[in-house]
């Protein structure tokens, strides 16, 4: 039985060495494809987790808005128990929400996520939206007239309560998601720590080519979420165009005798991002695992560059109003 355990571990090892890193701005290194774990139910991702581990992932991308990080810390729990993985071989990477960008309310969120997950720190920490909410005990708080409630906290005092979290060594790096040029370059002009990522949405639909350059001529790793366009997204309506069924998508799959969904993961990669692709299916979590034995053509990263029509499907529009919403006063 002991045989049969080592030589899955040694496997599972061999497969998680074929993800490659990426340097950040402070000189961690971290895997460029992880999974994503947004709309995996609570019942649903533990083993989700555990199937991406035994697959080679070695990233795993939460957010405590998400709803099941104690379930994420089960299958991790497990898994460094099963000698699978080690602490220090996985990169976990969560998200302060809005309703806690007030500065004495950042500590304690990362505290309850840590908790939650089963862990002493983590790898990486993000603001997930510049804006902040009221802080009162909803996660989306609501106005008398039902609008959403909005807190004036900026987002740079924010920011200086997370440079404090890496100093506590309760993450090793911190970054930033949906953040416009704009609230990069103030950032940036005001920290002591720059952020070493930005996740932002990006796929064939919506290639953020500028705000991607402009990042990553700062020094800023862009990670893609909802690289996949997010078939499962909760306010899809009937004949929204689906990327995964897009025929040029499609035509290009089947030249490289691949799937869609692979293409797409890939087209990431290749414009040096970090990719972190969602699913509980674990004949897809490994399917999507299953890239590194092809390469997109230049021509084909130019071609699906073109397929960009704004097609953005997590606009937050419910915050449209608030002063430091990211997607409508800003040209990228």
């Amino acid at each position: 039985m002991r045989i049969v355990v080592s030589h899955i571990v040694n496997s599972t090892r061999k497969m998680a060495k074929q993800v490659p890193k990426i340097k950040f701005n402070n000189g961690q290194e971290f895997p460029v494809f992880g999974l994503g774990t947004w709309k995996s139910k609570p019942g649903e991702v533990t083993q989700a987790v555990k199937d991406a581990f035994d697959i080679g992932y070695r990233h795993i991308d939460c957010a405590h808005i998400y709803g099941n990080e104690a379930e994420v810390g089960e299958a991790i729990k497990a898994k460094i128990a099963d000698g699978t993985v080690k602490r220090e071989e996985i990169y976990i990477t969560s998200k302060l929400w809005n309703t806690f960008h007030r500065p004495d309310l950042v500590e304690p969120a990362i505290r309850t996520t840590l908790k939650d997950l089963g862990l002493q720190y983590l790898d990486l920490y993000l603001i997930h939206w510049p804006f902040a909410l009221k802080e009162d005990d909803e996660l989306f708080p609501k106005n008398a007239d039902g609008t959403t409630a909005f807190s004036e906290v900026d987002y740079l005092d924010t920011w200086k309560a997370m440079e404090g979290l890496v100093k506590k060594g309760l993450t090793k790096s911190i970054g930033i998601s949906n953040f416009n040029k704009k609230q990069v370059e103030r950032l940036l002009a005001n920290c002591s720590i720059p952020p070493a990522t930005n996740q932002i949405e990006t796929h064939p639909y919506l290639n953020q080519e500028k705000l991607i350059a402009h990042n990553q001529s700062k020094g800023i790793v862009v990670t893609a979420y909802s690289p996949l366009g997010s078939p499962d997204r909760p306010w899809a309506k009937p004949g929204d165009p689906q990327l995964l069924d897009d025929p040029k998508i499609k035509e290009i799959a089947q030249k490289y005798g691949k799937t869609p969904a692979q293409v797409v993961i890939r087209y990431g990669i290749q414009r040096n991002l970090i990719v972190i692709p969602k699913s509980v299916t674990k004949s897809r979590i490994q399917q999507n695992f299953n890239i590194w034995d092809f390469k997109l053509s230049p021509e084909d990263i130019k071609h699906l560059n073109s397929f960009d029509c704004n097609g953005r499907i997590c606009p937050y529009d419910d915050a449209y109003d608030h002063k430091d919403h990211p997607f409508i006063r800003d040209e990228f």
